[in-house]
């Protein structure tokens, strides 16, 4: 049960990402609720997860889920540049996280 709120949190931190870049500098009412909700949850579920998975794991599993969605969002929603190199750079990030659970 663990892994899976962590990954839930995961991809709740790239909700509050995307939220926080649409507040606008929380100029604007509901991106910035959605982003304090957002990250309530996702950093409720960080905490939940780390009573049964080591911290350094946990929180890297946990960033790396948010990096990786937040990248992905930023190419495809924001018109970010989609290029080789960073693809091959959200694969390694995802290698690692894999890694990280593996070797967990």
């Amino acid at each position: 049960m663990a892994w899976l709120v962590l990954v839930v949190s995961g991809f709740l931190e790239t909700v509050w990402a995307a939220a926080l870049g649409a507040s606008k500098g929380f100029s604007r009412l509901w991106p910035s609720v959605l982003f304090g909700v957002a990250l309530l949850l996702s950093m409720s579920g960080l905490a939940y997860s780390l009573r049964d998975i080591p911290l350094g794991t946990g929180y890297a599993v946990w960033v790396g889920i948010g990096a990786v969605g937040t990248a992905i969002y930023g190419m495809l929603a924001m018109h970010d540049p989609f290029t080789v190199g960073r693809i091959v750079c959200l694969v390694l990030i995802v290698a690692g996280v894999v890694g990280l659970k593996l070797l967990h």
